[in-house]
C-alpha cells in the first residue's frame, strides 16, 4: 500500500517502549494497533479539539499491514487522517514512519473504523455537528463524504 504523506496534516512522535519489544528484537504485531490508537486520540484532542467524554467513540475495526519492521532504537512518528465521513462511523487512516538521516520511510499502515456512540443509551448515534465540521474543515480534500 502506498501513502501519500503530503495529504496529511496532522503527525505525532511515538515513543517506543522495551516492553513493545518481542523476542526478535522488533515492535510486537499487537503493539501496532496501541500506537494507532495514542496518535489518534492526540489527533482528536489536538486537531479536532473532541471531547470524547461528552461524545463518544469506539473501534469498530482495525487493519494494520505490515510493511518493514521497528526496533527499541527506531524514532518513529504516526501521521492521522480521517478518510471518510459517514453518519455515524468514519475511517481513521495511520501511516508510521520510522525517522531517517535519508528522511521517513513508512513502516506500517492501517485503518481504523470509528463509531460516534453514547455511552449512556448504549448505542451509535449521529456523529455531533461540531466535531463532524473540525474533520472536514481539517482533513480536506481527499476526504468522503456519505450522504446517506
Amino acid at each position: 500500500m502506498s501513502e501519500k504523506l503530503s495529504g496529511y496534516k496532522y503527525k505525532t512522535p511515538i515513543t517506543i517502549r522495551f516492553s513493545d519489544i518481542d523476542a526478535v528484537g522488533h515492535v510486537n504485531n499487537a503493539i501496532y494497533l496501541t500506537y494507532f490508537e495514542e496518535a489518534r486520540l492526540k489527533y482528536w484532542r489536538e486537531a479536532i479539539e473532541w471531547d470524547i467524554s461528552k461524545s463518544g467513540v469506539i473501534v469498530g475495526r482495525s487493519e494494520v499491514n505490515y510493511l518493514k519492521p521497528i526496533t527499541l532504537n527506531d524514532e518513529i512518528a504516526c501521521y492521522v487522517r480521517t478518510t471518510r465521513i459517514g453518519n455515524s462511523s468514519f475511517d481513521i487512516m495511520h501511516v508510521l514512519v520510522k525517522l531517517t538521516e535519508h528522511g521517513e520511510e513508512i513502516c506500517t499502515t492501517g485503518k481504523t473504523v470509528c463509531i460516534s456512540y453514547d455511552y449512556r443509551a448504549n448505542k451509535s448515534v449521529s456523529i455531533p455537528h461540531t466535531e463532524r465540521a473540525r474533520l472536514i474543515e481539517f482533513d480536506e480534500p481527499g476526504l468522503i463524504l456519505n450522504t446517506n
